[in-house]
C-alpha cells in the first residue's frame, strides 16, 4: 500500500484524492491535549473499529464497538490513549455513538503505544458531521470516502502529515 499524504486539498490515497476536515487547531508540530489540532508526522493505522449494530465487519482485522467501549482521554490514567471498558473512573470519550461519526474509525498510533501524559489522545480517521466542519483533531472524511480508504488500508499504513502552514 502506498502512503496516504495530508495535503491542503485533501488526502492523497491510492491515486485518489479524499476530501476531508482536520482538526480546528489545524496542524501542529507540538499536539497537546484538548489543543484541537492535528498532529505533524509520519503515523500508522494500528486499528479498525466499527458499529457492528450498524454495518458489516469492513475489513477482517476490524474490531466491534460495544456499549461498554470508551478510549481514555486522562492524562493522569495508567491508561491514557488506548481502549478501555465501563465503568471507568478516568475521563474518557465514547466510542459508541448516537450519532453516525464512530461507525467506522480507523485509529492511528500517535502517542501510543508508550503515552506520553498530555500529548494528545484518540487521533482517528472517521466519518465527518458535514464538509469542511473541524474535528477535535483527527481527520474526517465523508461516508463513502471513509468505507473506500478502510476497504483498502492494512495495518501498518502510512499517514502522513506534512506542516502544511
Amino acid at each position: 500500500m502506498s502512503d496516504l499524504v495530508l495535503t491542503k486539498q485533501g488526502l492523497r490515497a491510492l491515486g485518489q484524492r479524499l476530501a476531508c476536515s482536520i482538526g480546528k487547531g489545524g496542524i501542529s508540530r507540538d499536539k497537546r491535549e484538548g489543543d484541537g489540532a492535528t498532529p505533524t508526522g509520519v503515523h500508522r493505522i494500528v486499528g479498525m473499529l466499527y458499529r457492528p449494530d450498524r454495518i458489516a465487519r469492513p475489513a477482517p482485522w476490524a474490531e466491534p464497538i460495544g456499549p461498554r467501549d470508551l478510549w481514555s482521554d486522562d492524562g493522569r490514567d495508567l491508561h491514557y490513549n488506548s481502549h478501555v471498558t465501563a465503568p471507568y473512573g478516568f475521563s474518557h470519550e465514547h466510542l459508541r455513538r448516537a450519532d453516525p461519526l464512530y461507525d467506522l474509525v480507523l485509529v492511528l498510533d500517535w502517542n501510543w503505544p508508550e503515552a506520553v501524559a498530555g500529548k494528545g489522545s484518540a487521533i482517528f480517521m472517521h466519518q465527518w458531521r458535514r464538509p469542511g466542519y473541524p474535528t477535535e483533531g483527527c481527520i474526517a472524511f465523508c461516508r463513502r470516502d471513509l468505507f473506500w480508504l478502510a476497504s483498502r488500508v492494512q495495518p501498518g499504513s502510512r499517514v502522513i502529515v506534512p506542516d502544511l502552514t
